[in-house]
């Protein structure tokens, strides 16, 4: 889902942006990202790698800083520090109104700026950058002979991207003041670089650079064969699928609230809000999940149904119990795969139940064995997979208190 929204920043100018959030349940995190040098929030790139990272239930803010695409102001009156501002003022606007971003993404001169913004940004716990020059005064080079211009007489109109721009000396200075690269290695906050080693625009070796002066934890990804605007579609939504996953190491799950004391083994939390619909987050002793419904059911599908879960129960613990027998009795056993598929049937269907109305539960197990057994060993087996503590807990008599 896409909203259009406008912010106002310290300056008093009005920026306009766009807010993806996740179709359906809260969103697991916020983002912001800030589009490369002269570009926009609707270039291509930015706009797939939002969807990607909306995909997985974070949302995103793309925005067009001041002087460029719908935002007020002069593009010739801002500079380096005035687009770090607008940053800092994009993440003001949405700790008030929706969620503090704890995801920063730059693009180009983009991610330069939100490494320098990331210091002021205190809910950002993971920044990536993509394409990005270590420092601002590399952007200088695009400028090429019109930089003496624009130093001897204080300003001139340039040619970027097949458009014309106003660049005052005011904006030279300022990106040849800025140090950002001096302070990656303070930023304590996980960092990922993603960068094309044929990029012509800004060469891989300002990735290097950005990787080697911070500390762990950071990550590289070489963006193999892309241009360094990302402009194929395949590159840019695998650049925000690859960043959606890294991400997701690092991001606070809202309903994921374990209290230690309730249980000390076998501790499973799940929990959610009526906003999120069918989806839940679980935590089955230290291993976070996400269970969901089907979409035909009303749900988003973004994890196991809760009987898909005890499908999963009966089948893994039928596949330990064989793959254990198996070693104990030094059975000639390479593999087990069991398939399990649980529904309803009518009581006066089944032969050989208890019950003789209404509907039951009933799961078909299909046990696959691979190796050279003998017929008798099969069957064994067969017996055998009945013992899966599951299997028997299913049973026997249960008790919810």
């Amino acid at each position: 889902m896409q909203k259009p929204i406008k912010f106002k920043t310290e300056n008093g100018n009005t920026l306009a942006g766009v807010l993806h959030t996740p179709d359906a349940g809260s969103a697991r995190a916020y983002a912001l990202f800030a589009h490369c040098f002269t570009c926009t929030k609707n270039i291509k790139a930015a706009v797939n790698i939002a969807d990607e990272l909306c995909g997985e239930g974070i949302a995103v803010l793309r925005f067009d800083f001041t002087g460029l695409g719908q935002s007020e102001g002069e593009f010739a009156d801002t500079h380096f520090s005035s687009n770090v501002q607008d940053l800092l003022d994009a993440a003001a606007f949405l700790q008030r109104d929706y969620h503090a971003p704890e995801i920063l993404v730059g693009h180009s001169l983009g991610g330069t700026a939100i490494l320098a913004a990331a210091h002021g940004i205190e809910s950002a716990v993971a920044v990536a950058t993509i394409g990005s020059p270590a420092d601002a005064e590399h952007v200088l080079h695009l400028l090429d002979d019109d930089l003496e211009t624009i130093e001897r007489t204080g300003e001139a109109q340039v040619c970027l991207a097949d458009r014309p721009f106003y660049i005052r000396k005011d904006f030279v200075d300022d990106v040849r003041s800025q140090s950002v690269s001096d302070g990656i290695r303070s930023l304590r906050k996980a960092l990922l670089v993603m960068h094309s080693p044929i990029d012509e625009l800004v060469p891989v070796k300002e990735a290097a650079r950005i990787y080697s002066s911070a500390l762990h934890p950071k990550s590289f990804i070489s963006l193999d064969n892309s241009d360094h605007l990302l402009s194929r579609e395949a590159d840019s939504r695998y650049a925000g699928h690859v960043l959606a996953a890294w991400a997701s190491r690092f991001i606070h799950e809202p309903d994921e609230v374990i209290e230690p004391a309730v249980f000390h083994t076998g501790h499973v939390v799940a929990s959610g809000r009526p906003e999120d619909i069918f989806r839940v987050s679980i935590n089955a002793d230290g291993h976070p999940m996400t269970g969901d419904e089907p979409e035909q059911y009303g749900g988003t599908d973004t994890g196991p149904s809760p009987y898909d879960f005890l499908s999963a129960a009966l089948a893994s613990c039928t596949v330990m119990t064989l793959n254990m027998y198996a070693r104990h009795k030094r059975l000639p056993l390479e593999s087990v795969r069991v398939d399990v598929q649980h529904g309803k049937i009518h009581a006066k269907d089944c032969l050989d139940c208890e019950a003789e109305s209404g509907k039951i539960d009933h799961f078909e197990r299909i046990i696959h064995l691979e190796g050279d057994l003998s017929p008798e060993q099969r069957e064994r087996m067969l017996k055998i997979a009945d013992r899966c503590p599951v299997h028997r807990t299913l049973h026997s008599e249960i008790k919810i208190v």
